[in-house]
């Protein structure tokens, strides 16, 4: 019987004393910085543009904090109506994908375009669409092209 009470005895005092010495030390929690990836600054405004054999693109547009991009695209191609509106969409990694809503004869269209940001430059993407609620939205964005030959090149932006 001694012995069950010695041992409890002692036990008990070492649960006790881990106790206080818990009970007094207080807990320090270090805030840690953000990681770089959730760092993003806002890139601003951009400007390409492109006039090769009397076709002519341009595009200006700002990327926020949130990599959301909006700006205004126009084409003027030969042999076809001119065409400008606005973009609005998201950059996703090196890619813009935006829905370019515009006039063109009189009627107002959405599609969905895409350009690969690459050597200063923009790259126009093509692929299979499908027309899903009034607007025109690429099929499979994994499979679009993106031709050198409809290459941007980063000018200055206008002031309006």
């Amino acid at each position: 019987m001694k012995k069950v009470l010695a041992i409890s005895t002692l036990v008990l005092t070492v649960l006790i004393s881990c106790k206080k010495a818990t009970d007094t030390e207080p807990i320090q929690i270090e805030p840690k910085a953000p990681k770089e990836a959730e760092i993003v600054e806002p890139a601003g405004d951009q400007c390409y543009a492109s006039n090769a054999d009397g076709n002519a693109i341009e595009l200006s547009f700002n990327v926020n904090s949130h990599q959301e991009v909006n700006g205004k695209l126009s084409y003027n191609i030969t042999g076809k109506d001119k065409n400008e509106g606005t973009l609005i969409g998201n950059m996703k990694g090196d890619t813009l994908i935006a829905d370019y809503t515009f006039m063109s004869e009189g009627v107002s269209s959405v599609r969905e375009v895409a350009f690969l940001q690459k050597d200063g430059t923009l790259i126009e993407g093509f692929g299979d669409v499908v027309q899903v609620n009034d607007k025109f939205a690429f099929k499979d964005k994994s499979k679009l092209k993106f031709d050198a030959k409809n290459t941007l090149s980063k000018v200055d932006c206008k002031v309006e």
